[in-house]
């Protein structure tokens, strides 16, 4: 049995270009299928949070039309409460990597806020990178790869920070595209393609909304919500 270490956002919101403070948290799909398969195949899971807050779902992630119906809403709901490992997070700021045999990021518009710019989680990812073990991260949750770049906390936001730990990976994320398509990219302080690419990494684009992973050594990346689930087979095949 491994033990997968889940960092989720702490934030409830996402601030957007002209001060608007946008409800989000963590998306519900890019959380609950990964647990479930890491689970179903007797791993343990750890969530762990900026500061150890209970982690907050974006309401919108749990509406029938992302869902598949009223029926699949009802679903991920029973799901996500089934996932009791998000109400008691550890700090990931008292993360010991040593404990963990993977380490895996869900997105939500949430990492944009704070794990863009904590410190303890990009020092978490350049340790996991560096030690081999898998590092999986599907659409914003990549957002706290800029945490890792040569300026620190600002590290690849708006095309600064270039270098580090992920130069030069292949990865994929959230594209401008899709951010665009869903409405927020025109209202966005900085999108998070452009600030992967000004990180210094390899940005791979796949079909708007549809599963699209990436591999590079041991970093498993997916660009979407619908690119949880390989992502997380991926990480699983790693695993066995």
């Amino acid at each position: 049995m491994a033990r997968i270490l889940f960092v989720v956002t702490g934030s409830d919101h996402w601030t957007l270009a002209d001060g608007t403070k946008h409800p989000t948290g963590f998306w519900a799909e890019e959380a609950v299928v990964p647990y479930e398969a890491f689970t179903a195949a007797g791993h343990e899971v750890v969530v762990a949070t900026p500061g150890g807050v209970v982690p907050t779902v974006d309401r919108g992630s749990l509406a029938p039309e992302f869902n598949g119906g009223p029926e699949g809403a009802g679903k991920a709901a029973a799901a996500l409460a089934g996932m009791t490992e998000l109400d008691h997070p550890v700090r990931v700021e008292d993360v010991d990597l040593a404990d963990y045999d993977a380490v895996y990021y869900p997105g939500g518009h949430g990492p944009m806020e704070d794990l863009s710019v904590n410190a303890a989680s990009g020092k978490l990812l350049i340790d996991a990178l560096g030690s081999g073990k898998p590092l999986g991260l599907v659409c914003h949750g990549l957002a706290a790869l800029l945490a890792t770049g040569e300026n620190g906390e600002n590290g690849g936001i708006a095309g600064t920070g270039a270098g580090g730990a992920f130069a030069g990976y292949r990865l994929t994320g959230f594209t401008n595209v899709e951010e665009n398509q869903a409405g927020l990219g025109p209202r966005a302080r900085w999108l998070l393609q452009d600030g992967l690419t000004g990180l210094g990494a390899d940005f791979q684009e796949g079909e708007p909304w549809a599963p699209y992973v990436i591999t590079d050594r041991n970093l498993v990346t997916g660009q979407n919500p619908a690119s949880s689930a390989p992502v997380a087979a991926e990480l699983l095949k790693r695993l066995a």
